[in-house]
């Protein structure tokens, strides 16, 4: 049975939004392509001293479990020449599985939904605008509550 997903899409080296088009077309070939956010520009966070993000969120009808699918979100950001030097440091393509269905997952290596979706403008504003009334299983707040929850901080701008 095909469930809905939501996945964050980022890029901040080299043409960032032919990255962010290149993950997406190959996403529409694991799930059907739901609804997908315009492009956000946003100021890295936690590690600052890095080029800007070009960021975005995709809803996904998917028949694969959340396993699957994260790793062939994985095998994407590997192919696209993603390699993990670092945590959180400058990328050509991320690829994060924020929501699945309502599900909550909590195995080594998956955890679902994102643990850091709550905090994250750059994630939050994207996903507010596609899916404003999605609920945040765990917390059981919408996308829009969750957002408008945040403090000051950092800078998210609708390309």
């Amino acid at each position: 049975m095909a469930e809905l997903a939501y996945l964050s899409l980022g890029s901040n080296m080299g043409d960032r939004e032919v990255n962010l088009r290149e993950a997406i077309a190959q996403l529409k070939v694991i799930g059907g392509l739901v609804e997908l956010s315009s492009f956000y520009e946003t100021q890295p966070v936690e590690v600052e001293s890095q080029p800007w993000f070009l960021n975005c969120v995709a809803a996904l009808k998917t028949d694969k479990s959340p396993r699957e699918l994260l790793k062939a979100a994985l095998s994407i950001e590997s192919g696209m020449g993603r390699l993990r030097l670092g945590d959180k440091g400058p990328r050509k393509i991320d690829i994060d599985l924020l929501l699945f269905g309502d599900q909550i997952i909590n195995e080594p290596g998956l955890t679902v939904p994102h643990p850091a979706l709550h905090e994250r403008r750059f994630v939050l504003a994207p996903l507010a605008e596609i899916a404003p009334a999605v609920r945040h299983p765990m917390l059981q707040k919408t996308a829009s509550e969750l957002l408008a929850a945040l403090g000051e901080g950092q800078i998210v701008r609708r390309v």
